[in-house]
């Protein structure tokens, strides 16, 4: 595709944001913040109104994104191009291959022209493996249509549906605001009317008690932290729901679920490094919670029911990548867990799934994941791939006492691709394939599993993705992507929207850099806390590698990440600016040193495992301040840069990536432009409508077109 990207228009004046004296001292430094100002005292009150925001506040928030979009109106037509393409290349019908439940079976789908989900179900065939989809219309009952319940509104986004037992009542979590304070509403699904009661403020999934009388949910405290699970009783006011399970301990965050069983409850309270979990019978919901084991630092398990006995994922006794245990049902301490799968070095297990009569995990070795099925008899066999790099799920069903999994498959190529999976007699049969409407043709692309050497000589994995035919001359640009924290693996998958840009001539990669779990538990430890410069400098190796590689040059590539995946962009756009033609910074944490010595921010005492104190650390400060994006910018010249973020943001607040860019604008030497959108609209996750949020994609593609244009190409 032949195409010349438009230039930055710049208005003659940025957007200066005042800087008014403010600074803190801890462990006898000294660290100036001038741009303090920029975080609303009331944030709070803004998560749940953003029409309560400062007005000097807001004012600067609005001049920062009129002079991106003027910066940016030369691409109006290759924005508008951008969302045609990618909009092209999605089934507007789509829907999600039903998953049976008793006389049912449930699935999404979206309408022609929709932006948000429908819920739906029809009657259940009898399910045989072998049988092909049915018709999505035959016997349809739409449960909840998203389309309908969000119009008029600015944000809306189901958080989950969850239903009864008995298949008459729906529990469904929405957010309204973008802030993640969910409702939840019960729906009565013969009538398809909502009961007249909300409870407010939740983390949006609900898990019914067996009689269908009663849900459990999780509670936001005023922090907005998941802190307390509570019981609702249907037909009684939020006032009088009963408390179930409260964390006093403000570093761990409460999730529910119930086992694949369908017998218990399960509570679990967490950091990034300790977990702790309860069960309750849901026969019994006004029973006792028990606890399976108590905390112990660093000690991480999950819990699955499998009859008599409790089935345990854990890296407890020193399995660093994992390893699974059972114990009996009535005696669960550690001293009674025994090993069912043992740890084995470099083999992660990733995921549990307990059937009736399997054991089903997913694992990872040397990068690459495979399922793996154990019958009762501790036979095992494993699901194999082919592809150089590729992505594989496994698909949470609600039936226990089956044989069959669902799994999905992909690559950087072969678009999603849904199988179910028969454990007895190993038949694979495929139940949908991802439709490209406006063609796609695999073999038009290559995809590759490529290594860069870090500095200290360990070997960071690439994927990449490109047109065949690509001359490895140093003249392509390169988008490289990049995240690496939390244990967060970042999957080798099929993504429509990539090819817009690797049509246009664009090489697509990954850096897979410690703070992920590719290459297992370990790569996760060695890019976190102390260790965490090294997700930094991962990153830079992966771009200079790709350079002598041939498949881009230096100052022709435009990185990006998000979130914790922004601060990575913050990071390297200090370290090695040089490198980058431009930096896109989605929802970034950038602000890290401020934001881990706020106690009352929502995320900041569960991420102090992560991160480190640096309140009580002096060690965890000096590090912290050595690294974070916003304490760290220089006199010197920085890449075009885009940072992006959501005004009702609880996870990574809006001030992160203002403050940054008011930084930027006042110490930079040249270079350039820097770039500020925030959506006053959204949070963490940007625009909620599937198509809304590919005018966002339109946006950062066309950025990284633009910024590639500018930089110099090899002679």
């Amino acid at each position: 595709m032949t195409f010349e990207p438009p230039a930055f228009a710049l208005p003659p004046e940025a957007p200066a944001a005042e800087m008014r004296p403010h600074a803190f001292e801890f462990f006898g430094r000294r660290v100036e913040d001038p741009f303090a100002w920029l975080k609303d005292e009331n944030w709070r009150a803004v998560l749940k109104d953003p029409s309560a925001l400062a007005p000097d506040i807001r004012a600067y928030l609005e001049a920062e994104n009129a002079y991106a979009e003027a910066a940016l109106s030369g691409a109006a037509d290759l924005r508008k191009s951008l969302v045609a393409e990618m909009r092209g290349r999605i089934r507007e019908d789509d829907s999600s291959v039903p998953e049976p439940d008793g006389p049912f079976a449930y699935y999404s789908r979206h309408r022609e022209g929709g932006q948000h989900p429908l819920i739906c179900r029809r009657p259940r065939a009898v399910h045989r493996i072998a049988e092909e989809p049915e018709d999505g219309e035959i016997g349809e009952q739409i449960l909840l249509d998203g389309d309908r319940e969000g119009e008029g509104l600015a944000f809306f986004e189901i958080a989950g549906a969850a239903h009864s037992d008995d298949h008459r009542l729906l529990a469904w979590g929405v957010d309204t605001k973008g802030s993640e304070l969910h409702t939840i509403r019960v729906r009565d699904i013969d009538t398809g009317e909502d009961h007249l009661e909300r409870v407010e403020s939740t983390a949006g999934e609900a898990v019914w008690n067996a009689a269908g009388t009663a849900f459990f949910y999780v509670a936001l405290d005023e922090n907005h932290r998941p802190a307390r699970v509570m019981r609702h009783r249907l037909g009684t006011d939020q006032a009088e729901d009963t408390v179930v399970y409260e964390e006093s301990d403000p570093g761990f965050f409460v999730n529910i679920g119930r086992t694949q069983s369908g017998t218990y409850l399960t509570v679990t309270a967490s950091d990034h490094e300790t977990s702790e979990v309860y069960l309750l019978d849901r026969a019994d919901d006004e029973g006792a919670l028990r606890c399976v084991a108590p905390r112990e630092e660093r000690l991480i398990y999950s819990v699955e029911h499998w009859g008599s006995y409790l089935v345990i994922l854990t890296n407890a006794d020193g399995a660093v990548d994992f390893k699974i245990v059972t114990c009996p049902l009535d005696a669960t301490a550690r001293e009674n867990w025994r090993d069912a799968v043992p740890y084995r070095p470099g083999v992660m297990i990733r995921h549990l799934h307990v059937l009736g009569n399997h054991l089903v995990r997913l694992e990872l070795e040397n990068a690459l994941p495979r399922i793996v099925v154990r019958d009762m008899k501790g036979e095992e066999h494993t699901v194999s791939f082919a592809e150089e790099a590729y992505s594989l799920g496994l698909l949470p069903g609600y039936e226990f006492e089956t044989a069959r999994i669902r799994f999905t498959y992909s690559s950087m190529t072969t678009p999603a691709e849904t199988y179910d999976y028969d454990c007895v007699t190993r038949a694979r049969i495929l139940r949908k394939r991802q439709t490209v409407p406006s063609g796609h043709e695999p073999a038009d692309y290559v995809t590759r599993r490529l290594f860069a050497t870090a500095p200290d000589g360990e070997s960071v994995p690439i994927s990449l993705l490109h047109r065949r035919g690509l001359a490895l001359d140093g003249s392509a640009p390169l988008l490289l992507y990049g995240y690496g924290s939390y244990g967060t693996l970042m999957p080798a998958g099929f993504r429509t929207n990539l090819l817009s840009l690797v049509d246009r001539g664009f090489v697509y990669a990954i850096a897979h850099v410690r703070g992920g779990t590719e290459k297992g538990w370990n790569w996760y430890l060695d890019g976190k806390r102390e260790k965490k410069p090294n997700t930094f400098t991962d990153f830079v190796a992966c771009g200079r590698a790709l350079i002598e590689a041939g498949y881009t040059s230096q100052g022709r590539i435009v990185a990006h990440g998000g979130s914790a995946g922004g601060m990575l962009m913050g990071a390297a756009a200090n370290l090695a600016p040089e490198l980058f033609a431009g930096i896109v910074a989605d929802v970034p944490f950038v602000d890290v040193l401020n934001t881990m010595l706020d106690a009352d921010l929502p995320l900041t005492p569960p991420e102090w495992p992560e991160w480190g104190n640096p309140a009580e650390s002096e060690a965890a400060f000096s590090t912290i301040l050595s690294y974070s994006p916003y304490d760290n910018v220089a006199a010197k010249a920085y890449p075009a840069i885009l940072a992006l973020g959501g005004l009702t943001d609880p996870r990574v607040t809006y001030w992160e990536p203002a403050k940054w860019v008011a930084r930027l604008r006042a110490t930079m030497t040249g270079g350039g432009p820097v770039l500020l959108k925030i959506n006053m609209e959204a949070g963490h996750g940007g625009a909620a409508g599937r198509f809304d949020r590919l005018e966002e994609v339109g946006l950062i593609y066309a950025f990284a077109l633009m910024a590639a244009a500018r930089s110099e190409k090899p002679a």
